[in-house]
């Protein structure tokens, strides 16, 4: 069994004395593990830092067993953002969330575009807009999308102000009701608007946390996720 593909690096971690196992993310196979043997050395150690952007290629004698990769660096992600807190803990976020929510060797390719683009775009403006987006788009290709487009109650695509936190659907301001103190704020963030990007990252975090997560096995998000949505309220606040 052999293919040969680009990928994000997602994870490293040691297998024996100097072996590493990575799991990559790719377009055709989704999140695939295996076994680089010198990838614990110290000569490898800078070339297999998360987000890097591999190619790769598998082998194993059956599909079923972790397999061997030689790989590749195309192209350097974590020294550039060594310079940029936000830059750092968006690569830190991503990251780790595809390698706790993706399912092995599922094929992902239109998550794998948009991640490609999140991580090329790191430090540049509205990076964090374009985050907030990766988020949705997480949690709809895991099953659990969120629908925004109108009222669930109405079916109005005007004054929408809320959304279900159990079903992710958008509610009406005039028809939330008595329901209003339970249901989750609305920012125009998370229908591509300008304000409210905490707001709406607050929004895919009960999705993330309180739907995605219990899905797994209720094992817990991985903290890099919430140490950046916590940088970017400061940045902001510190802007304000």
């Amino acid at each position: 069994m052999e293919w040969r593909e680009d990928g994000v690096l997602l994870s490293v971690r040691p297998h024996g004395e100097s072996g590493a196992i990575l799991e990559l993310f790719t377009a055709g196979h989704g999140r695939h593990a295996g076994l680089v043997r010198g990838g614990g050395s110290r000569r490898m150690a800078p070339v297999l830092q998360p987000g890097t952007q591999l190619d790769a290629t598998w082998k194993a004698r059956l599909s079923e067993h972790l397999g061997q990769f030689t790989v590749e660096p195309l192209r350097g992600r974590a020294g550039a953002a060594m310079a940029d807190r936000l830059a750092l803990a968006g690569l830190s976020a991503v990251c780790a969330l595809l390698a706790f929510a993706l399912p092995e060797r599922a094929p992902y390719p239109a998550l794998y575009a948009r991640t490609q683009a999140l991580l090329d775009g790191l430090g540049a403006e509205r990076w964090g807009h374009a985050y907030l987006g990766f988020e949705l788009a997480l949690l709809e290709e895991m099953g659990f999308g969120l629908d925004l487009a109108r009222c669930a109650v109405s079916g109005a695509t005007d004054e929408l102000a809320y959304v279900s936190p159990r079903t992710g659907r958008a509610v009406a301001r005039t028809a939330a009701g008595e329901w209003a103190d339970r249901l989750l704020p609305l920012p125009p963030a998370l229908i591509g608007g300008e304000d409210g990007l905490v707001e709406g990252l607050s929004v895919t975090g009960h999705f993330l946390h309180h739907h995605l997560a219990p899905s797994l096995g209720d094992r817990p998000l991985p903290p890099a996720r919430d140490r950046l949505v916590a940088l970017i309220a400061r940045q902001g606040s510190a802007r304000t």
